[in-house]
C-alpha cells in the first residue's frame, strides 16, 4: 500500500461505571500508511444507548475528508451495548468500513440480553444480528477479529496489515483510543 493512503480509525472512552446516559468521548483519527496522523475529530454517544451510528457518521461527515479511503472501527458496541450499524455507516460514508476488535468472544447475545430487555433488547439485537460475521486475521504474532462491509474479505485484510506496524492494533484506531482516553480524561477533569 503506497505511503499516503489513509484510513480513518474511530474509537471511544469511557471510564466509571455503566452510568446510562452518560456521554461516552468518540474520537477520528486520520492516518497515513506510513504512520503519520494528519486529522483528528471528536464527538460523543450516549452509554447504553443507540446513538452510535449516527455519532459515527456525524463524526466523519465533520471531518470532511474524502482523502480517508477506509474506515476502521475499534468496536461494534462502544459506550456499553450503543451497537454500531456497520451497513448504515458504509451508505452514508460511501467508503469500507472494517471493525476490528481484539478479543475472542461468543459474542454479544448473552450481553444483550443480560443488561436489557423488551424493545431496548430487540433493537439491539436486530443491530447485532445485521452485522456482518467476525471472522480470525492473523497480524503478525497477534491475532485480531474483522469484520468489513464495502470491500471484499482478502482487501479488509490488506488493510489491516497495512496499517499495522506491530502490537496487532491497526494504527488509525490505536491513535483514535489514545485521542478519545485524553480528551476524556480532560473533560472528567472538569466535573
Amino acid at each position: 500500500m503506497k505511503n499516503g493512503v489513509r484510513a480513518l480509525g474511530v474509537a471511544e472512552s469511557y471510564r466509571g461505571d455503566a452510568d446510562r446516559g452518560r456521554q461516552s468521548t468518540l474520537a477520528g483519527a486520520i492516518v497515513r500508511a506510513d504512520r503519520v496522523c494528519d486529522g483528528l475529530a471528536y464527538g460523543s454517544c450516549r452509554v447504553g444507548g443507540t446513538d452510535g451510528t449516527d455519532a459515527v457518521i456525524d463524526l466523519i461527515d465533520g471531518l470532511d475528508r474524502p482523502d480517508a479511503r477506509y474506515v476502521l472501527l475499534g468496536a461494534v458496541a462502544p459506550a456499553w451495548y450503543n451497537l454500531l450499524a456497520l451497513s448504515r455507516i458504509r451508505a452514508a460514508i460511501e467508503r469500507p468500513v472494517i471493525a476490528v476488535t481484539f478479543e475472542a468472544s461468543d459474542g454479544l447475545e448473552a450481553g444483550l440480553r443480560d443488561a436489557f430487555s423488551g424493545p431496548e433488547l430487540e433493537a439491539r439485537l436486530a443491530t447485532y444480528r445485521a452485522l456482518p460475521d467476525r471472522r480470525e486475521l492473523s497480524v503478525g504474532d497477534e491475532t485480531v477479529y474483522v469484520r468489513q462491509v464495502g470491500l471484499e474479505a482478502a482487501e479488509a485484510d490488506d488493510v489491516v496489515r497495512a496499517f499495522t506496524p506491530d502490537g496487532g492494533r491497526p494504527e488509525p484506531i490505536r491513535v483514535a483510543k489514545m485521542a478519545a482516553r485524553a480528551a476524556d480524561s480532560y473533560a472528567r477533569s472538569f466535573e
